[in-house]
Parts: C-alpha cells; structure tokens; sequence
C-alpha cells in the first residue's frame, strides 16, 4: 500500500512538472505594427475595430463579451442585478466609478454627439444622472433589458485614458506600452509591447522583412486573418434635404458586391440590410429600377478623413449617383467633426461607419440612433427587451431590422473585419465577440521551443 501511494505521488509531480515545463513564463517583448494613427482618443471616437484593438490595451469597458460565456467583468470587479429592474457594477476604486459615471453621463448627453449613447437607452434618464456610492456604481433600468450587460462590453463605453491605469498596459514612451502587473484580470504574459503605427507598403515591408511579429489593420491579403465583420458602413442621407425617391436612385446604382471587392481593402462583406451578415444572415434584395429621370442636382457627400478606405467609396457613389442626375461634391472631415454635423442634422449625404456590437438588439439600437430614429428606441427596445430567451430577443430584433429598413435613411453598404497577421512564434491569440484580438494574452516563442513570456 505505501509503495503504491509513493508511486502515485511521483506520477503525480511528473505530470505537474511536464505541464510547468510547457507553460509559458511571464516577459519578453512583442513588436507590433499598425495601419492606423500613432494616437488614438477618447472610446466613443476610436470605433473603428484598430482603433478600438490599440484603446483596449490602455482602458477597458466594464466587461468583456466573450464567444462562448457572454458578458465577463473587465474593468468592473463584479457585474450583478440586485433587482429585476437595476444593474450593479462594482468597479475597482470610488475614483474608477467617477470617471466611469461622468463618460458615460457625457456620452449620453447632446454634447457626446454619439450613436453609442442608445447602449444606455434602458437606464433609467438614459444614464444622463449617474450617482455612485463608493466604488458601486448602480445602473435603474426604465425597462427590462436582459442584454445591457453585453451591451456594457461595447469598447465606446470604456472611460478616457487617464493618468490612473484603466487598462492591462499603461503608456511608456513613443509607441511603448509596458504591462500593468496589478491588472484585476491577471497581468499580461509579456513585459512589453513596441507599437510602429504605418501605411499598407511600410506594414508590407516590416512584415517580408521580419521586423514586427504581430501587424493589425492589414488590406485582406493571403496570409492574413480576419476579425468577425461588425464595422458597418452606411450612406446617411437627411430625407429634409433630398427628394422621396432618393433611396430607389441609390439603391439602383450601387452594387455592392463590386463596392466591396474592388474600392475597399480591409476584409469586407456587402451589408444589403440594416444589421451585417454576421448578426442578420437573410437573402438580399434585388435591386430596383431607377427612378425617373430629373433635373440635376448637386449634393454634398461628407466623409472620415482617418478612414483610408471612404475616400475611394466615396469616389465610387460620386460616379454611380452622376448617372442618376446628381453631381456629388466630396468633402473629407475628423471623426469629431464628422459626429458633430451628424448629431446637428448638418448633412445631405454622409458615410457613417459604426462598430456595431455582437447582439442583435444592442446593434440595431445603435442603427436606429445613427439613422435619427431616437423616436423607435422607446417602442422597439422594450419590446425586445421583455422576451426572457435570449434566442427570442435576438430573432425580434433581426425580424425588426428587416421591417424597419424602409423608414430610416441609411442604405446599408459594407461590413469589414479587423485584418491581422501573426507570425508563427507568437501565441495565445484569442479573439473576442465583438471581433477584436485579445492582445494582452500574447506570448513569444522562440525557435527553440522555450517561452519567453506567458501567463502561468
């Protein structure tokens, strides 16, 4: 008997030094380059899924929406529902739970000037009074709303980058991030990332000449990968400004199909309805006739500056909109000042891009917001939100965005992923539900076999 537990306790050590041996160790560096601007602002702005990669290493939202468990806290430490009607966070510091109330009360305000602000449709005022106590921070619903705490995860509801941590890395110099080793959700596995921000020829030549490990926002190419499409694209048009059959005209004159594969690089799909592939996967519609022949006129056509795929579709609606008897006039503006006109009305033509989030209702709220439509938020979202299945809510949803298509002036144009590329010594690549790669998760090995950084 003593000889069989003694064998049994050197199988047992054997076995916990073989996994100890093949678990990665904490250090190292990664070099990562991007196709995007070295700085990036304030969540509500960096939407587009890069932006909203590179915002993730420095602060968080409050949870992370996860394929397989759904909403999982990140910069909250708990996420409960004292009530039916009342979501709790509990976030790491009274000052953390400020910060937070006074992001979002600014988002929601008109001076906030985003669609995001329709995630916090359900709290009660629409989070425009938010009053901690301590480090809680209690969210009373108006309505129930069993997807707010998905809703929360979108990375617009994350507070500014601050000089208190928010994030797994914190600043250090010129493109250098260095892992903040008191981060709540376990410390990152590498000690350092080094961020080169380029255009698509300088991530073509680091990549051939092996000079970054990782490279974020590359155009689809052979040996990239790509993140789940919820980055949509839209025309917005004001029905004020533009006659009634306006939508018909550029509905006949633009194929999506060829919008997508020739004029945009990053990984794209054509969207032919209100919500992406991804979240609404029904057949698209044929397209109309073109409406009758009128006297020309001539439209302005706004769009983002930052974004480098607009211009060349913008270019392309400017060509096809000519045959219907518009001369289209282009103008390029910051995302700021894109967000600004959109939030005034001040617009005849626009292309709105929004990360949308992984759930049908919270992105159709947020579809409904850009389309001007606060009027549906409080008719459509309590509907929905009063299905207890999940499975139900999100069948409403997509049933809803298919019907309401008609009455809001956006014509759904494309959906793009976030593209990557990872060499082969890189490991513990994950992505999440909105998409985006889970960066603080990364570790290098090296040719030999043995970790140079990791998580234990």
């Amino acid at each position: 008997m003593r000889l069989r537990s003694t064998l049994a306790c050197v199988a047992l050590l054997a076995s916990a030094s073989a996994q100890a041996a093949g678990r990665p160790r904490y250090g190292g560096e990664l070099r990562v380059a991007h196709g995007g601007p070295p700085e990036i602002g304030e969540p509500a702005l960096a939407d587009t899924p890069l932006e909203a990669t590179l915002l993730g290493l420095l602060t968080r939202p409050v949870c992370q929406d996860t394929r397989d468990e759904g909403a999982v806290p990140a910069l909250a430490r708990q996420l409960s529902r004292p009530t039916a009607q009342a979501l709790q966070l509990t976030l790491p510091s009274a000052t953390s739970a400020q910060g937070l109330a006074r992001a979002w009360m600014r988002l929601a305000s008109n001076e906030g000037a985003s669609p995001y602000r329709a995630l916090l449709h359900a709290v009660r005022g629409e989070a425009r009074q938010l009053t901690p106590r301590g480090a809680v921070l209690e969210l009373p619903l108006s309505y129930p709303w069993p997807d707010l705490e998905r809703a929360l995860c979108h990375p617009a509801l994350a507070p500014p980058v601050s000089a208190t941590p928010v994030g797994p890395f914190t600043a250090a110099g010129r493109g250098a991030l260095e892992a903040q080793l008191a981060w709540p959700q376990g410390r990152p596995y590498l000690d350092r990332l080094q961020l080169t921000a380029t255009d698509q020829r300088g991530l073509s030549r680091l990549w051939s000449s092996r000079q970054v490990q990782v490279e974020l926002g590359v155009a689809s190419e052979t040996d990239s990968v790509a993140g789940t499409a919820l980055y949509a694209t839209f025309l917005a048009f004001s029905p004020r400004r533009l006659p009634a059959d306006f939508r018909q005209a550029v509905e006949s004159a633009i194929d999506r199909e060829d919008l997508t594969r020739l004029f945009v690089q990053a990984p794209a799909q054509p969207m032919p309805h209100l919500l992406p592939p991804a979240l609404l996967d029904a057949p698209g519609r044929p397209r109309p006739a073109a409406p009758p022949a009128t006297p020309s006129r001539t439209v302005t056509l706004l769009y983002d500056a930052s974004v480098e795929d607009q211009r060349a579709v913008a270019e392309r609606i400017q060509v096809k909109l000519h045959d219907r008897g518009y001369t289209v006039a282009l103008e390029a503006l910051s995302r700021a000042a894109l967000r600004a006109r959109w939030a005034k009305g001040d617009f005849e033509l626009m292309l709105h891009a929004l990360l949308l989030p992984p759930v049908p209702g919270p992105a159709l709220a947020v579809v409904l917001e850009a389309g001007g439509r606060r009027d549906l938020l409080g008719v459509e979202l309590p509907a929905i939100g009063a299905l207890p299945a999940a499975t139900a809510r999100d069948a409403r949803a997509r049933e809803r965005a298919l019907a309401l298509a008609g009455s809001v002036p956006l014509v759904p144009l494309y959906a793009q992923g976030l593209g990557m590329r990872f060499a082969p010594d890189v490991g513990g690549v994950m992505m999440d539900a909105q998409g985006l790669p889970s960066l603080d998760g990364l570790y290098v090995l090296p040719a030999e076999g043995a970790a140079l950084g990791g998580r234990p």
